[in-house]
């Protein structure tokens, strides 16, 4: 019973940190503007992100364009696009993986390799959180370098937008459920055979009980 609730505890973690994923790659907050020195009034704000970028007006009013060539895009946009939309469709492949290992499941009931394939559910998680970290950390590099750099100018520093706090805590979620499914999974060696039940012994005419019942 402890093991059901620490495999349906840690698929919904890494469901929560599946659908995490998919709004960190739909979001266009990765990078935001910096306010610092005389930028630190501006009539607008720019939200840049994997797919487009947006300038949100003083009055509230919001403008996204998508980017028009995928080929004209910096390295880290382009590889990030690939790997969280990689992440978003592993993510589903073990979401997929894993309800099929799960004990409250009829898929291969009773049967070994049920455990596996749960086991191999989580370790796809675990691989989907790796693929989104990659592109979140490189971009994050990239922001705090520019950012200190004193040759790029103040209207060009950016900030780490709330896209990749999405991202880290999608990471760690994947990483916590995948774990976690993995642990669930039964041990080597404690496969219980299903449960036989044999006919109840009856006495003879004499009384006495068939030596059939002892062999």
């Amino acid at each position: 019973m402890g093991s059901i609730a620490l495999e349906i505890f840690g698929m919904s973690i890494s469901i929560i940190g599946w659908v995490g994923v998919i709004l960190t790659c739909a979001l266009p907050m990765w990078q935001v503007s910096a306010f610092i020195e005389q930028n630190i009034v501006v009539a607008q704000v720019i939200w840049e992100g994997l797919w487009m970028q947006c300038a949100v007006q003083s009055t509230g009013q919001m403008q996204c364009k998508i980017y028009d060539s995928i080929l004209a895009l910096p390295k880290e946009l382009q590889a990030g696009r690939a790997l969280t939309v990689m992440a978003s469709i592993v993510g589903l492949i073990g979401l997929l993986v894993s309800v099929v290992g799960a004990q409250c499941t009829i898929c291969y009931q009773g049967s070994k390799v049920k455990g596996r394939i749960l086991f191999a559910g989580g370790i796809i998680f675990i691989l989907a959180g790796l693929l989104v970290l990659i592109p979140l950390c490189w971009t994050a590099n990239i922001v705090i370098r520019e950012f200190y750099d004193p040759h790029v100018p103040s209207s060009k520093k950016r900030e780490m937008g709330a896209a990749l706090y999405v991202g880290w805590a999608a990471t760690a979620l994947l990483f916590f459920g995948g774990v976690l499914l993995c642990l669930s999974c039964p041990m080597k060696g404690q496969f219980t055979p299903p449960v036989r039940y044999s006919a109840s012994r009856r006495p003879t005419s004499n009384g006495d009980y068939d030596k059939k019942n002892y062999v």
